[in-house]
C-alpha cells in the first residue's frame, strides 16, 4: 500500500504489517483513504480529531446557509383597503428580507358566493408586488379559498 505520513509526506510503497507498526509507534490511526486506487493508498491520522474537525466544519457550514422559510398572509374578500395595504407592506418586507411568502384569501358563509371578489383582490396583490417577488405558483383554487405562492426577486449584480 501507498503510504502518506500526518503531516501530507509520502512515505513510499510499504506492506501492511509495516503501515501498522508505523501508525502504532506514532500513536496514530491507519486510515485508508482510496481503496481502489492500484496500490491502495493509506494514511497516518488521529481519526478522532479527523473526524470532530470535519463535524465541526459541517456544522459551521449549516450555521452559516441562509434557508429561505415560507410566511403565510391570510385575506378574507370583504377587507379594507387600509388594511390590504397594511398587509401588503408585510409581504414586501418578507420578500425583501429573502422569505417565500404564501397568500390566502379564504371565503366565509355567503362570501363564497361571490369568489370572484377574493379572485380579483389576489390579482391586485400581484400586480402591486411586481417589482419585490416573483410568482411562484400562480394564482389556484384550493376548495372555497383562492392561494398564491410569491418569492424573492434575485439581487441584481
Amino acid at each position: 500500500m501507498r503510504l502518506i505520513s500526518e503531516d501530507g509526506k509520502q512515505m513510499g510503497i510499504v506492506p501492511t504489517r509495516q503501515a501498522l507498526e508505523e501508525s502504532d509507534r506514532r500513536g496514530l490511526d491507519l486510515v485508508e483513504v482510496a481503496p481502489t486506487a492500484k496500490p491502495p493508498v493509506c494514511r497516518i491520522m488521529d481519526y478522532g480529531k479527523y473526524r470532530y474537525e470535519q463535524t465541526k466544519r459541517e456544522r459551521d457550514a449549516r450555521h452559516h446557509s441562509h434557508q429561505v422559510k415560507t410566511k403565510e398572509v391570510k385575506f378574507r374578500p370583504s377587507i379594507g383597503e387600509h388594511d390590504f395595504e397594511f398587509k401588503r407592506n408585510h409581504i414586501v418586507e418578507f420578500l425583501d428580507s429573502g422569505h417565500r411568502v404564501k397568500v390566502t384569501c379564504f371565503h366565509r358563509g355567503r362570501e363564497a358566493a361571490h369568489q370572484e371578489i377574493g379572485q380579483a383582490l389576489l390579482e391586485k396583490l400581484v400586480d402591486g408586488i411586481q417589482e419585490h417577488g416573483m410568482v411562484e405558483m400562480p394564482l389556484k383554487k384550493v376548495g372555497s379559498s383562492y392561494s398564491v405562492v410569491f418569492g424573492p426577486r434575485k439581487a441584481k449584480g
